[in-house]
């Protein structure tokens, strides 16, 4: 699953980089990154901003 499923679904960093087969150093850069992109302040927050990013590029 990708990374905004895990972040909105609350799961740690050590879990996400887990179930993504990365390093916990690589996928806490990565969810920097994804916070800063959509503004976000949480995990949840940031997950879901992602999902509506998705799902209204997809159905353009």
């Amino acid at each position: 699953m990708p990374m905004p499923f895990h972040l909105s679904a609350g799961y740690k960093d050590e879990v996400v980089a887990k179930r993504l087969g990365t390093a916990l150093r690589t996928c806490r850069e990565h969810i920097a990154e994804i916070f800063d992109d959509v503004g976000a302040q949480s995990g949840f927050q940031a997950g879901w901003s992602a999902r509506e990013r998705a799902v209204g590029a997809a159905g353009s």
